[in-house]
């Protein structure tokens, strides 16, 4: 009986080369599945599935994890506005994690041999794969053929060609990635320092122009509703959002960062709904929380990025961080009145019950009403105590 291997199998480029390679020359049982975190349409995940067969699987499937991955990551990046070097939403970083526990979990299901995916040899994904299937199912050995052979796209595109292999090969220069939180393109311009992507390299394009006024209201740092119109279903609402922004081309930027191995890595991405929600959100904490709550949920979210982008999901210190995260989220209630144009936007303002700026204790540089002009003459002259005393001493030394 030939040995069975599941391949984590998305369609493009390097899981097509793998799905056909393992059959055709390694003479594998192939079995592929694809993972959904939100990236994927109806029409796109039977266009998958039919490559998958035409490449050689056995069987196919689809794994549906995109409520699971709002759940158990997307709410807790943006309860710590998670922006990876204040820029980079974090989209395939954590989309990776939660393919891999379902891919793991469905080649124990299906008692697989192996366990492949299509990962290269220098970015993060192989060390987000490799660690989540190793700690989940140590038994289960895995097959890496991108990465082992050293191959190029051209390789492999070369390789389908000759085997008999159709597909829009000119989409494939560029490696896409999309899912419910932000789309990354790799490939040509993101290898050079000195060059960014051009606009038809993005999936969307820009269809609006002038100004759109749009609300995003929050209870207890979840969305809960866009332009006044609620809905339980968080991810409905980032899809919503998503589609209202996307057209005038928010969220777009280039992130350029460490990755796992140590070498900088630079990818383009765009991620409308991402960006307006954390930045929202962010803008909202602002109102809402104190000061120090602010300070220490930064450090905290900071961590819980880094970690998470850094394939250590499963270390139980994230479960602490979200609990603490979960916690801060309370008063962050209300909602956030932002104004779209082409490629940018404007955070205007913020509507909430638990604002502290609507307090019977003064106004910002107008009104004083819980302290007296000595008061303040007081707490300045204790409060400078340090310093002074700090510049005494300076000057006595320095006459000596």
């Amino acid at each position: 009986m030939k040995e069975k291997v599941l391949l984590a199998f998305s369609g493009g480029l390097d899981t097509s080369f793998c799905a056909m390679y393992l059959a055709k020359e390694k003479g594998y049982e192939v079995h592929t599945a694809v993972a959904n975190t939100g990236g994927f349409s109806a029409e796109e995940l039977k266009t998958i599935e039919d490559k998958a067969y035409r490449l050689g699987a056995k069987t196919h499937v689809t794994l549906d994890v995109t409520q699971e991955y709002y759940e158990k990551s997307i709410k807790y990046m943006v309860f710590g506005n998670v922006l990876r070097n204040g820029t980079y939403p974090i989209s395939v970083s954590s989309e990776r994690i939660f393919q891999a526990i379902a891919i793991i979990n469905y080649a124990k299901e299906i008692n697989a041999d192996y366990v492949a995916h299509g990962s290269t040899g220098a970015g993060n994904d192989q060390v987000r794969f490799d660690l989540t299937f190793d700690v989940l199912a140590p038994q289960i050995k895995i097959l890496t053929p991108t990465r082992d052979m050293v191959l190029t796209r051209e390789y492999e595109i070369n390789y389908l060609k000759e085997h008999g292999f159709e597909a829009d090969f000119k989409k494939m220069e560029y490696s896409i990635n999309k899912g419910l939180w932000g789309t990354s393109i790799g490939g040509k311009e993101t290898l050079k320092s000195e060059q960014t992507l051009p606009e038809q390299a993005y999936p969307s394009q820009v269809q609006k122009d002038g100004e759109e006024t749009v609300t995003i209201s929050f209870v207890q740092g979840e969305i809960t509703a866009v332009n006044g119109k609620s809905n339980p279903d968080k991810v409905a609402l980032i899809n919503q959002l998503e589609a209202i922004a996307g057209q005038f081309g928010i969220g777009r930027d280039m992130h350029i960062g460490d990755t796992i191995i140590g070498i900088k890595g630079r990818v383009g991405f765009e991620a409308a709904a991402p960006l307006l929600i954390i930045n929202a959100h962010k803008m909202l904490e602002k109102h809402t929380l104190t000061k120090w709550q602010q300070y220490w949920k930064e450090q905290l979210g900071t961590w819980y990025g880094m970690f998470l982008h850094e394939a250590q999901y499963l270390e139980p210190v994230m479960r602490d961080i979200e609990q603490f995260l979960q916690s801060s989220q309370q008063n962050v209630t209300g909602t956030v009145i932002v104004k779209l144009r082409p490629y940018s936007y404007t955070l205007v303002g913020v509507d909430s019950p638990y604002d502290l700026m609507k307090t019977d204790f003064g106004e910002y540089g107008e009104v004083n009403r819980a302290w007296s002009a000595d008061d303040v003459k007081g707490f300045t002259k204790i409060l400078g105590n340090q310093m002074k005393i700090f510049y005494n001493v300076q000057k006595r030394n320095d006459k000596n």
